[in-house]
C-alpha cells in the first residue's frame, strides 16, 4: 500500500479531511496524521514566524479550539499532543469559532503565540480540519505547504520541556468584547447598556458553534431572541447545512423571521467565519445584497473607499458602488485572495475597508481584516440603530442597488484527472467561442476565468466561467435582467458545451 501523502489534505490556506468513517470514505485525519501536522504547525511558528523563544521558562502558547463536529475532541487530542510534545504550551478554549481563536493572539489576557481552529465550515458531518493564525493574520497556501512538509517529530531539532496543557472558555471573552463593541458603535443614551431593547432579532446557528451569539451577545444588549433556532451545538448537523449560501438554509432563516414576526434574522456557518442576514420582510440579504449592505456603511465612514469582492458579483453592484461615492475592486475567488488583496492596496496608498466573497466571507480593515460572520453582524447591527432614527432599517440602504431578473449557476464535473491543464483549456476554448458569437463580447477588465457581457436577444447580462477553487469543477454563473433570456443563453450554450468531451455537461 503506498503511502499517505499529507500534502492531499492541503485546502487552499487550510487542511481539510476525511474525520469519520462512512460507507463512502475511509479517514484521512487519522490520530498519526494530526500530531504530525502539529509538529509542522510548532516548526513553522520557529523557524518561518520568527517565534522561537530562548527562554525555557516562556515557552511558545497556542490556544486550540473547536466548532460542533463530532470529530472535533479526537482531533484536538492529537494535536495538542503534538504540540506539548514540541515544548508549546496549549490553552484548550473548547468550542470557540474562527474569528474567535485569531482574537487570543490579540486579546492581552490571552496573548497567544498562534492559534488552531478544528473546523471544516460548512462540509458534511464526516470532514473536519484545521485553520491557523498568528498575530500577522490567517496561514497562506505557502505556509500550509510548509508545515505539511515538515510534518513529522524528527523535525522537532529544539531542547524542550513537555508544554503544559490548561483550559478556558474564550467564547465568552469574545462575546463580551462584541457586546462592548456594539455599545459603544450604537451609544445610545437611553439605553447604553441594552441598546437592542425593542428589536426581535432571530438567530440561526445550524447546530454550529454561533448559538452563543443570540445567548451571549444580543441577550445582555436587551434584543428579544425568540424563534431563535438550532442554537444547540450538534455535529450530526440535522437541520440543515450550516451555510448562508444554501438556499434551504436561508430559507429556513426566512421562514423563522416570518413567522415570529421578527426585525432582523441572523444566520451563521459552523465557525462564524460568514454569515447573512434576512429582514423583517423575510426577504434575504447575502451575496451581492450584503455586499451592498455593508459597501454602503463602510462607503459612507469612509468616503471613496475601495470594495475588494470576488469575481462572480453583479454588473448592478459594481454601479451602486460607484453612485455612492466607492470603488469596487472585483478580484478572484478564494477568501484569503480578497483580503490580501485589500490588504495590498492599502499598502499601496490606496484606501480600502473591506474584502468580501459573495459566499459571505468578509473582512474589514477596522477588524485585522478579519472574516468575521459576527463582526459583520454587529457592525450592521450599529449602522441599523442609527437608521431607525430615521424610520429605516438596513436593508433599506440598498433600495437603489438593482436586481437581476433572473440567475443561474451552472456546476461542470471535470472528468481527467489533470484537472487545471483541462479547466485552463476548456476556458480558453469557451472564449474563442464567445469572440465568434452575436449579441456576446468578452469583458475585458476581469482577473478570472471567462467573463462575457450579454446583449440583444439575450438581453443585457453577464456571464462568467470560471474554475472551482477547492473542487474539480468549472462553475458558470449567469444573470439577466431579461425574463427568458438565461433559458435561451442555456440552449446556445450546449452547442459548446456538449462538445467538450472532458466535462460532464449533462446539468446543463
Amino acid at each position: 500500500m503506498a503511502e499517505f501523502n499529507l500534502t492531499s489534505l492541503q485546502n487552499g490556506s487550510d487542511i481539510r479531511g476525511i474525520a469519520i468513517r462512512t460507507p463512502e470514505h475511509e479517514i484521512t485525519l487519522t490520530d498519526e496524521r494530526v500530531e504530525k501536522i502539529a509538529y509542522g504547525f510548532a516548526v513553522w511558528l520557529k523557524e518561518v514566524k520568527k517565534l522561537a523563544t530562548e527562554d525555557e521558562n516562556k515557552p511558545l502558547k497556542v490556544s486550540v479550539g473547536h466548532d460542533s463536529r463530532l470529530s472535533a475532541e479526537r482531533i484536538k487530542t492529537a494535536f495538542t499532543r503534538g504540540l506539548t510534545n514540541a515544548g508549546i504550551n496549549v490553552i484548550d478554549v473548547g468550542l470557540s469559532t474562527t474569528p474567535a481563536m485569531f482574537m487570543s493572539t490579540k486579546y492581552d489576557s490571552y496573548a497567544c503565540d498562534g492559534a488552531v481552529m478544528v473546523t471544516a465550515s460548512h462540509l458534511p458531518f464526516e470532514y473536519n480540519g484545521l485553520k491557523f493564525f498568528t498575530k500577522d493574520g490567517g496561514a497562506e497556501h505557502e505556509d500550509i505547504d510548509f508545515i505539511l512538509q515538515h510534518a513529522d517529530r524528527k523535525n522537532i531539532m529544539w531542547e524542550n520541556n513537555q508544554g503544559k496543557v490548561s483550559a478556558r472558555s474564550l467564547l465568552n471573552e469574545y462575546a463580551k468584547d462584541l457586546v462592548d463593541k456594539i455599545r459603544v458603535g450604537i451609544n445610545h443614551k437611553d439605553h447604553y447598556e441594552k441598546p437592542l431593547t425593542g428589536r426581535h432579532i432571530v438567530v440561526d446557528a445550524g447546530n454550529g458553534a454561533g448559538g452563543f451569539f443570540a445567548e451571549k451577545v444580543l441577550v445582555p444588549l436587551g434584543s428579544n431572541i425568540q424563534g431563535s433556532q438550532y442554537l444547540e451545538p450538534d455535529g450530526n448537523f440535522p437541520n440543515h447545512i450550516p451555510n448562508p449560501d444554501n438556499k434551504e438554509a436561508m430559507k429556513s432563516i426566512q421562514e423563522a423571521v416570518l413567522k415570529n414576526k421578527a426585525d432582523i434574522g441572523v444566520i451563521f456557518d459552523t465557525d462564524v467565519d460568514r454569515s447573512a442576514l434576512v429582514d423583517s420582510k423575510g426577504e434575504p440579504l447575502n451575496r451581492n445584497n450584503l455586499i451592498g449592505v455593508i459597501s454602503a456603511i463602510l462607503i459612507k465612514e469612509n468616503p471613496g473607499t475601495t470594495i475588494v469582492t470576488s469575481s462572480a458579483t453583479s454588473e448592478h453592484l459594481k454601479t451602486f458602488i460607484t453612485s455612492l461615492g466607492g470603488k469596487q475592486d472585483r478580484y478572484i475567488t478564494g477568501y484569503r485572495n480578497v483580503i490580501n488583496r485589500a490588504i495590498q492596496l492599502n499598502k499601496e496608498g490606496i484606501p480600502t475597508s473591506l474584502a468580501i466573497e459573495t459566499s459571505g466571507h468578509a473582512a474589514l480593515k477596522e477588524n485585522y481584516f478579519l472574516d468575521d460572520g459576527a463582526y459583520l453582524v454587529a457592525k450592521i447591527l450599529m449602522a441599523d440603530a442609527d437608521l431607525q432614527k430615521e424610520g429605516k432599517s438596513f436593508s433599506d440602504l440598498i433600495t437603489s442597488l438593482n436586481q437581476p431578473v433572473e440567475t443561474d449557476e451552472v456546476r461542470f464535473k471535470i472528468l481527467p484527472e489533470d484537472i487545471r491543464t483541462t479547466g485552463a483549456k476548456v476556458m480558453e476554448s469557451f472564449q474563442s467561442f464567445i469572440e465568434k458569437e452575436s449579441d456576446l463580447s468578452v469583458e475585458p477588465a476581469n482577473l478570472e476565468g471567462v467573463r462575457v457581457n450579454t446583449a440583444g436577444k439575450y438581453g443585457t447580462g453577464w456571464m462568467l466561467l470560471r474554475m472551482s477553487l477547492h473542487e474539480p469543477l468549472l462553475v458558470l454563473n449567469l444573470e439577466s435582467d431579461q425574463e427568458g433570456s438565461i433559458k435561451i443563453l442555456r440552449e446556445r450554450l450546449k452547442t459548446f458545451f456538449h462538445d467538450q468531451t472532458d466535462l460532464d455537461s449533462s446539468r446543463l
